[in-house]
């Protein structure tokens, strides 16, 4: 792939550098062409200037027209093979340069060696003047313009010195394409030998162009696309870890048990058969909150979105949990306000239902578990707090994380259950957090965008605040 963006890159230089060169060469010929003709317009006028000048000294000098000295400027007037007649003032031939004594010789040479067959011009009559009164007229036939070989010859060498002008041009992009197309392409060569290392199973490496340019940015994208596989590879075997240590135990206390009622060390009596169904309890139990979680992290395909009022759900929530927190005994206390939002009712209640299990988990006997629901700047808040022990606070960053259970847990359960909690948050778009409150106890934060209909809206009648015991 690098070696045709390499062989591409380095033909456009070089048609570049060729057009240009072609087109350069066109706009000199045509501009060189009219400043040749122009000037070679001005010899033939020069030219004809000079002959006139020659038949009017002559004149002057032998007080009529002499053929005898006539004859004699032959040779100057017949050089590039020159046609000049004289004609008197009643317009009578007087002499013809053709037909003169050795001027037909000497023209038939400069036609066919000087002139090299070229075509002569269009004749002019120029009137020769002496003392200010005209005394006859030339016929003067000069070769057309540019069509003498030595005017041939030297524009075919202007054209050949273009030519190869151009050819230069063209090879010299060409190299230059090489040059520039080689560095141009060295991050593209980079990326691609990264990314096949990368597939092959090498992780760790990274690509190290730096710069600000669009390739740049394609290497800190896929930096950022590498370290985000590499994350997902560690999250992926610390998640198979986990999930063999938690399901290790229950299985060895499922085994040692069994064995020692086949050997009679242990009677299969009710107490051994209950301990078998809490570890049976404890494996269903991990597996059907590794379904849940494997249920929330394809939520951002699954969710079955509509408008729903969070305040309603959340209190239908807290009448479900009621009974639990009756049987503890611990104080559930509800306020909410009517909340828009956009989401699926099913994944939400999931929401809450998890935050307020954990909060029961961890608060005493006798404690308080507040469940509030109210807009804020544009989106719902859900809040639950509780007079547990707190959050330590090098545990705060990763009470979402799976399979985490801080120091403090007293109670069993697989550390799934915040992070169900935070995939499906970030499903609806929101956002969840933790903190211990300066009071004690934790408080998890759970913030929804409103529905769009309800954004610029104004708060809601609030429902007051309810005890459960």
């Amino acid at each position: 792939m690098g070696s045709r963006y390499t062989v591409r890159l380095v033909l456009a230089f070089a048609l570049v550098g060729a057009a240009g060169a072609l087109l350069t060469a066109l706009l000199i010929n045509v501009a060189f062409g009219g400043l040749l003709g122009g000037y070679l317009d001005q010899q033939q006028q020069a030219r004809q200037q000079q002959i006139v000048t020659l038949l009017a000294d002559s004149y002057a000098k032998q007080g009529s027209w002499n053929t005898a000295d006539l004859d004699a400027l032959a040779p100057s007037m017949m050089m590039n093979g020159t046609e000049v007649k004289v004609e008197d003032t009643s317009e009578h031939t007087v002499w013809d340069l053709a037909t003169s004594p050795g001027g037909n010789m000497m023209g038939g040479i400069a036609r066919g060696g000087m002139m090299g067959g070229s075509a002569l011009g269009s004749a002019r009559r120029l009137p020769i003047t002496v003392a200010g009164a005209v005394v006859g007229t030339a016929v003067v036939q000069l070769p057309a313009v540019g069509s003498l070989p030595s005017d041939a010859a030297f524009r075919d060498s202007v054209n050949r010195m273009l030519l190869l002008g151009g050819l230069g041009a063209g090879l010299l992009a060409m190299l230059l394409g090489v040059f520039f197309a080689r560095r141009a392409t060295v991050p593209v060569r980079e990326l691609t030998r990264t990314a096949q290392l990368l597939a092959a199973g090498n992780r760790t490496l990274r690509v190290e162009h730096r710069s600000d340019d669009e390739f740049g940015a394609m290497a800190t994208a896929f930096n950022s696309m590498a370290d985000a596989v590499g994350e997902e590879d560690r999250l992926r075997r610390t998640f198979a870890a986990d999930v063999a240590h938690e399901l290790r135990t229950p299985l060895m206390i499922l085994s040692s048990h069994l064995e020692a009622m086949e050997d009679g060390v242990i009677d299969v009596g009710p107490g051994a058969i209950a301990s078998l169904q809490d570890e049976t309890q404890r494996i269903s139990r991990l597996v059907s909150d590794l379904e849940v979680l494997a249920s929330a992290d394809a939520a951002h395909f699954s969710l079955d979105r509509r408008e729903m009022d969070l305040a309603a759900e959340a209190e239908a929530v807290a009448a479900e949990f009621s009974p639990l927190f009756a049987q503890k005994p611990v104080t559930l206390e509800t306020r909410s306000d009517p909340a828009p939002v956009n989401g699926d009712p099913a994944r939400l209640r999931q929401v809450m239902a998890n935050l307020l299990s954990n909060a029961l988990k961890f608060t005493p006997s006798g404690g308080l578990v507040r469940l509030s629901v109210r807009r804020e700047s544009g989106h719902a808040v859900l809040e639950v707090a509780d007079s547990g022990p707190g959050i330590p606070e090098d545990e705060i960053s990763h009470v979402f994380d799976r399979f985490f259970r801080g120091r403090g847990s007293r109670t069993s359960g697989s550390g799934i259950g915040l992070t169900v909690v935070r995939e499906l948050t970030t499903a609806h778009g929101g956002e969840v957090t933790a903190a211990t409150a300066k009071s004690g106890g934790a408080v998890f934060t759970v913030s929804l965008p409103l529905a769009a209909a309800h954004v610029p809206g104004g708060a809601g009648i609030g429902r007051p605040a309810a005890a459960v015991h």
